[in-house]
């Protein structure tokens, strides 16, 4: 949760692409978290997840901030495909691995920017590891720009009047 701010329930990326306001889902999301590959990715780690720590993180991620799943339409279906978090200032995503390397994660974050530009945000980061050449290429085909070991960011133009970012944030 952002102070002063109440979590859109739905966040439209396109006709396709949508983030849906977290709740608890483990038994689906535990199967992103327990690719090897996408943990390293992530969290730079060499196991994947067990149910009590993916719990803690959704706990932090939900509480801390604002977290979303990320949801595409395939063939009149929709599916959860990964999650994106605006906390703290910092963006966090993770993709399906199935779901990887086509542009969704891109079109998720340019999303999530506007939520932050919504919510009066100058700046946003998020930390990649070097070995992560795919996150790199993505982040940066975004906007944002390295700053120091493992941080990027994304210095964001304040375009929204008071008024027009309380409409925004309202749904109005």
């Amino acid at each position: 949760m952002i102070s002063n701010y109440i979590q859109p329930d739905l966040i439209k990326i396109s006709e396709v692409l949508e983030l849906k306001k977290y709740y608890p889902y483990y038994k689906r999301t535990i199967v992103w978290y327990s690719n090897l590959t996408v943990c390293k990715q992530v969290d730079n780690i060499d196991h994947v997840y067990d149910m009590t720590r993916l719990k803690a993180m959704y706990r932090y991620l939900s509480c801390e901030g604002e977290c979303y799943y990320i949801k595409y339409k395939e063939n009149g279906n929709w599916k959860l495909i990964g999650d994106i978090s605006l906390y703290h200032g910092k963006i966090a995503i993770v993709i399906a691995k199935e779901w990887q390397n086509k542009h969704l994660g891109r079109k998720c974050v340019q999303g999530i920017l506007e939520r932050a530009k919504c919510i009066g945000y100058e700046q946003v980061e998020a930390e990649i590891y070097p070995f992560n050449i795919q996150s790199k290429k993505m982040f940066l085909s975004v906007g944002f720009v390295y700053s120091s070991k493992d941080k990027y960011v994304y210095n964001i133009e304040r375009c929204f009047s008071t008024k027009q970012r309380s409409a925004l944030l309202s749904g109005v």
